[in-house]
């Protein structure tokens, strides 16, 4: 083109139409330099497919929500300590949440102190968590934490992670970062762990937050477990994983691997989908347990809460 002065841009959206102008404004809010070009003089009729919509649709979306990851091997790793380790009971009880976004933390709060099924357990694993939320609720429910965001939320602007939370004291806090970014969206995910000392006995436990079926490919989501197994088998057993799978195929693979699934039939946690899981090792064969889905906790995520209740005496181990 005569006369035309070169210079760098982040992005270039080939074809004028009003979605391009759109895609160029969003991009633009987003402090991105973007520019339009098109070949045929302007104004012009654009005729623009459903299909063509929703790849500019999909495309601006990846590229005006460049995530901040946490990729540091072993950092940010929050933790606080509000724990009052409670009596030897007869029972330990294990609770999973995904809370959406970690938005409705009060109502979370709510539920995790009314509701039987899920009062006052040994072990609380939440995810999509920011460190605020998650020290509100160690406050309130006299926990101990430990707390790794993965990266931030394009929509809510806030750190976003796995948490555990337990009365009992906490020896050890671990960070387990994820293998693989996410399709479009290039989010990183990272696990925590905490080794928990429950009535004398050192527990490892993991709450994890696998990616999507959409956002990675299936071996990429066994590698992403994968890693947890290898930083587990560094590590004396017992061993607890539990928390949002995003499918029931990886339960299914780390059960596979020598991991018992107390949960395995407790039924669907995400609208018509069991994703959230809880499995063990070096826990014994779970003899005695009891398991549900918390469907009576509504309006406070997109997932329910799921709950593992299971006799502290009888382990292979020959007691607690």
């Amino acid at each position: 083109m005569s006369g035309a002065v070169a210079r760098e841009v982040d992005v270039v959206v080939v074809g004028a139409s009003l979605v391009a102008a759109a895609a160029a404004k969003r991009l633009s809010d987003a402090g991105l330099e973007a520019v339009v070009r098109e070949r045929k003089e302007l104004p012009r009729h654009k005729v623009w497919s459903a299909l063509g919509l929703l790849a500019v649709a999909a495309a601006v979306a990846a590229c005006a929500s460049r995530p901040h990851n946490y990729l540091d091997a072993d950092r940010p790793l929050y933790y606080g300590s509000y724990g009052v380790a409670p009596s030897p009971r007869p029972e330990i009880r294990v609770v999973t949440f995904n809370i959406e976004y970690g938005i409705k933390v009060d109502q979370a709060i709510q539920a995790l102190t009314s509701q039987p099924a899920l009062r006052s357990p040994d072990v609380l694993l939440l995810q999509e968590m920011d460190a605020p939320g998650v020290e509100a609720i160690a406050k309130i429910l006299a926990m101990n934490y430990a707390y790794c965001p993965s990266s931030v939320n394009p929509k809510t602007k806030r750190d976003v992670g796995t948490a555990v939370l337990s009365p009992w004291p906490m020896v050890e806090r671990f960070k387990v970062r994820l293998p693989h970014l996410a399709r479009m969206s290039g989010h990183a995910r990272s696990v925590v762990g905490a080794r928990v000392r429950i009535d004398g006995r050192d527990v490892d436990v993991y709450s994890v937050h696998f990616g999507t079926l959409l956002g990675l490919s299936g071996s990429q989501r066994r590698e992403q477990l994968q890693a947890v197994v290898d930083d587990a088998g560094k590590r004396s057993d017992p061993v607890l994983v539990g928390g949002d799978f995003n499918s029931k195929d990886l339960a299914e693979h780390l059960a596979s691997s020598g991991f018992a699934w107390p949960t395995r039939e407790t039924g669907k946690t995400w609208k018509l989908f069991a994703f959230d899981h809880i499995l063990a090792r070096g826990l014994g064969d779970f003899g005695g347990a009891r398991s549900g889905v918390g469907r009576e906790v509504k309006g406070v995520s997109d997932h329910y809460p799921l709950w593992l209740t299971f006799p502290a005496t009888g382990r292979a181990s020959g007691s607690w």
